[in-house]
Parts: structure tokens; sequence; C-alpha cells
């Protein structure tokens, strides 16, 4: 009896790509995250691909789309991944009641924007949700869920409570984008503790309506 001539090897099913050639394992999401805030720090929101982001991260581009989805859904998740130390601000706010709030609030911000490890995947994000609209709709969203609206409700309400918190927060960004961005001097030099001293006062205007 004639032994069958060997089968060729079937082909692999399309979809999300086997363990063994995807690059797949416990630190894979971490690593499409990494990837994606430099492709996008890079290329703009627009211009940003999931190829590129899946060459970033060293993995097929269908794990990126297992993990994350369309490109809108990677941006979103980069975007939480690199301001997540933002969302402490209200606990900042809130440790020793109103009084003295506008220091601590802007000790805390200015304190993430200070640090080269907290700034650079913030700033990278935030150049994005400059140029595009859609970037910036996500960024705005997940800013005003996850810290306007709670410091807010630390003021206690009220009509304009959110009108004040985003006026505490543009008073802070705007210096943290004239020091750490623009660089304007004698701004990009000051110490550190003299801007906390000088901007704690309007910051604590606004939050009170004092």
């Amino acid at each position: 009896m004639t032994e069958p001539a060997d089968r060729p090897p079937a082909a692999r099913k399309r979809g999300r790509p086997a363990r063994t050639d995807a690059g797949t394992g416990p630190g894979a999401r971490e690593r499409i995250l990494t990837a994606a805030r430099a492709e996008f720090a890079e290329h703009g929101y627009d211009k940003a691909s999931i190829r590129g982001i899946a060459k970033g991260a060293g993995v097929d581009p269908a794990l990126v789309h297992h993990y994350f989805g369309p490109k809108e859904q990677i941006f979103a998740a980069a975007v939480e991944a690199a301001v997540a130390p933002a969302f402490s601000a209200p606990d900042a706010l809130v440790e020793g009641g109103l009084e003295g709030a506008g220091e601590r609030l802007a000790r805390f911000v200015l304190g993430v924007w200070e640090d080269p490890v907290t700034r650079e995947p913030f700033l990278a994000i935030l150049r994005s949700a400059v140029a595009n609209d859609t970037a910036a709709g996500i960024f705005r969203d997940l800013m005003t869920s996850r810290v306007m609206l709670r410091i807010a409700a630390e003021l206690g309400g009220g009509p304009d409570a959110q009108l004040r918190t985003e006026l505490a927060a543009a008073q802070l960004v705007g210096v943290a984008m004239l020091r750490y961005v623009i660089k304007i001097e004698p701004l990009a030099s000051a110490d550190i503790e003299q801007l906390v001293a000088m901007t704690a006062p309007a910051v604590q205007r606004h939050l009170t309506g004092a």
C-alpha cells in the first residue's frame, strides 16, 4: 500500500497572530502603549498609524487591534496612561479643606510638570490633542470626567464651580506651557518654590470665588 504523500502545512487562519510570531506576552500591552505614545508624539494623531505603533512595539498589527481596536481607542488608552498622574489632583485639593487648596493644587500640578518622567508622556499626548479635533475631544473628555468634575464637586458644586475649576486649571496649565514648552525666561528657569508661591493666590481665588 502506497504511503500518502506529505501534506503541505495548513495555512494559518487570519486574525489574532500566533503567540510564537506576535511578540505576545505579559508586557505586550504595555509595549504597545509605549509605542503608541511615541508614534503620536512623533507624527501627531493624523499621521500616526496602527502599523507604525505595531512596528515600534515589535508586534503584529493584528495584536494592536486585538488589545485596543481602532486608532481612536488606542489614543484614548495612551492618553489615560500618560496623564494618570494628574488624576490625583482632586485628592491633593481636599487634603486640608479649601484653606490652602490653591497652594496644594499648584504644588501638585507644577510638580507633575517638573518631573521629566511624568512631563514627557504628558507633552507627547498634548501635542496630538492640540492639532486634531478627535484627539482633543478624547483628551478633553478624559480630563473633564477624571479631574475637573471631581474638583468641582469638592468645591461644593454650585452654578459656577466647574467654571472656577477650569479657570484654576487654565492658570496652572498656562504657567506650565510657558515654562516647559515655550520656555520663556525668566519663567523657564525660575525656582519652583517661587512659582508655587506666586501662582497659588490666583488659583485659590479661582477655587473659592473669593
